[in-house]
Formats: C-alpha cells, sequence, structure tokens
C-alpha cells in the first residue's frame, strides 16, 4: 500500500514541476525579419482563448455608415480592429502579446488590383513585433470577396493564451 502512495506521490510532484516553469515557447522564421512566428507552442496546462472576429469601428460619424469614408483605409481599419481586440483582452485580463494565432480577412479597396496588404502591414506593426511588444503570433492572412458591411476591407479572429501561474 505506501509503495502506491509513494509512487503516485512522486508522480504527482514530477507532474507538477514539469508543469511549472512552462510557457509559450514561440519559433522564429529562420533568416528573416518578418513580423510573425513560424510556429507557436502552447503549454498543455495553458487556457487557451478564442476571440470572435472583429471588425472596424466608425472614424468618421459624419459619413454614410456603408461607405469607406465611415471606416478610413485598410491601415486605418487594421489599427481600430488591433484596438478592438486589445480592449478586448484587457477585459479579460489578457494583453496583445498574449496572442498567440491571428487569421485575418482583407478586402480589396475600390479601385485597387487585389487586397492591401501593406496597408495591413502598416497598422499591424504598431501592435506585433515592436520594441515593447515583441511577441509574434503564427498568421494567415486571406483575401476575401467581402465582409458583412460592404464598406469594411478588414476582419481578423484571434486565439490567445493566459499565461500560466507556478
Amino acid at each position: 500500500m505506501w509503495t502506491c502512495v509513494c509512487v503516485a506521490t512522486l508522480a504527482s510532484c514530477w507532474g507538477a514541476s514539469l508543469a511549472y516553469g512552462q510557457e509559450i515557447i514561440r519559433h522564429a522564421i529562420p533568416g528573416s525579419s518578418f513580423p510573425i512566428s513560424r510556429a507557436v507552442e502552447v503549454p498543455g496546462n495553458a487556457t487557451v482563448i478564442y476571440l470572435s472576429g472583429a471588425v472596424p469601428a466608425v472614424i468618421n460619424d459624419g459619413a454614410d455608415p456603408n461607405s469607406p469614408e465611415a471606416f478610413g483605409n485598410t491601415e486605418a481599419q487594421t489599427v481600430s480592429v488591433l484596438k478592438s481586440i486589445e480592449a478586448t483582452l484587457s477585459d479579460l485580463d489578457l494583453k496583445i502579446s498574449d496572442v498567440v494565432k491571428m487569421q485575418v480577412f482583407l478586402v480589396e479597396p475600390d479601385g485597387a488590383d487585389g487586397m492591401d496588404f501593406a496597408g495591413f502591414m502598416a497598422g499591424y506593426t504598431q501592435f506585433f513585433g515592436t520594441d515593447t511588444q515583441p511577441q509574434l503570433p503564427v498568421r494567415s492572412v486571406f483575401e476575401v470577396a467581402g465582409l458583412a458591411n460592404p464598406a469594411w476591407l478588414v476582419e481578423i479572429e484571434v486565439t490567445a493564451v493566459r499565461p500560466v501561474s507556478p
């Protein structure tokens, strides 16, 4: 009987020591300065949080709410969406640095030849890969035909991980 108790106690202590100190590991893209991770490892004891897709807020109240003037260009919309995500994360006691995965949906602006990836990146790099926030998520960017509002050019979904407490 004592042998079983000792083995169980040792196993639980060993498991606890493995859980303690585990953290998110972000793997950079070799030989690249592109601001995304190649892969992200999340410890098994971490809490994963999935946020719904976020869309831009109106930045021009005087414009038709279904017009591009109401929401701005791709960069302005990206900044608006990431600020909204930042606020949602804050409500959940998380930070933008806790984001491990991002899916981005971009619509081709009127008169453009394809999605405005440069505009998206100009907004994205204000939040990720900075000196104050160097954590980079894995990320996919898709060009889509449209979003729920015809003036929206950007929708972003993120997955975050609550930091593991010791």
